[in-house]
């Protein structure tokens, strides 16, 4: 996880983020970027550089590596304080408040304002770079790609997908957007993974995350990551979030990756569940999903009843 820098922001100077600017310039087209271009990046003298580059050094902001020359990188860090930044100038964020979930390619915070909102921060490709740069559709055509780029990618897809279901399907709803940080509203709920569920909510919790996929799928869109991990069930309903991998219908891979969803919920609650959940063939669950014709897992029973 990487550090909470909310309370870092309220101790820089303006010319402290034009220097984080900078460098986030000169990562566009080098991952090192060169000592002697930040005073044109930054737009600030060679001394004030000097002076800058300390600051943000000693706050974890930007890190340093000698090669053929004297190279500077963001870290996420400075990342997020760029972020950060933006949305309190926009009036987005008042402040960030504790930890909401961490995963391996994100963090969540609360966030202040004037309704209960999450911040999230994408960090695909910070730990890994060649592995997700190598999986994930956002960056397969481009040669040179920083983990910036990646994980703005990333938050841009979610972001735009998020927009493009709330309110017809049941997905945080999403408020602002900059660099690799999403704002959203905050949802109710714990992970399905964790969810205690009576036996009469099994198969009707099951059959409403499949109905939210069949939603999702009529405005255009597949999961392509659907699992326990990112369904949130509370008394009040369920939450699918977690969207950066979503693909339009019209992917040439969208029917297998909405079986793939289907067979990941259904394979989940057969295994916690196996009592209660039938044998389905999940072939035909996913066909009636993409027909806008599901309504329940219990008439695809291949060999037993609920």
């Amino acid at each position: 996880m990487v550090k909470n820098v909310a309370g870092v922001v309220a101790e820089l100077d303006a010319e402290d983020f034009y220097l984080l600017s900078g460098v986030e310039q000169g990562m566009r087209f080098s991952e090192w970027v060169n000592r002697s271009k930040l005073p044109d990046y930054a737009n600030l003298t060679s001394e004030e550089v000097d002076y800058r580059l300390d600051r943000c050094m000693k706050r974890d902001l930007i890190q340093r590596r000698t090669m053929q020359y004297e190279g500077y990188q963001l870290t996420f860090e400075g990342y997020d304080v760029l972020a950060l930044h933006t949305f309190a100038e926009r009036d987005t964020v008042e402040g960030v408040g504790a930890p909401l979930g961490v995963g391996k390619e994100s963090d969540v915070y609360e966030a202040q304002s004037y309704r209960p909102l999450a911040l999230k921060f994408h960090r695909e490709g910070y730990t890994n770079f060649r592995e997700v740069n190598k999986e994930r559709e956002y960056t397969a055509d481009h040669h040179h790609v920083s983990w910036l780029y990646t994980a703005r990618k990333a938050a841009e897809r979610e972001y735009d997908a998020l927009e493009t279901l709330y309110p017809d399907v049941s997905v945080p709803r999403p408020i602002d957007h900059n660099r690799h940080a999403i704002v959203m509203t905050k949802f109710d709920g714990v992970e399905l993974e964790r969810a205690k569920l009576d036996d009469e909510q099994v198969v009707a919790v099951l059959d409403l995350a499949l109905r939210e996929a069949a939603d999702a799928y009529d405005a255009g869109l597949v999961h392509a990551d659907l699992s326990e991990h990112n369904v949130a069930v509370a008394e009040s309903g369920i939450t699918i979030f977690d969207w950066p991998q979503s693909v339009s219908t019209e992917h040439e891979n969208a029917g297998e990756l909405l079986e793939r969803d289907i067979s990941n919920l259904v394979g989940f609650f057969a295994r916690k569940h196996p009592q209660i959940v039938p044998d389905v063939e999940t072939t035909k669950v996913a066909r009636a999903v993409e027909s806008g014709e599901f309504e329940t897992v219990r008439e695809f029973a291949a060999s037993r009843s609920a």
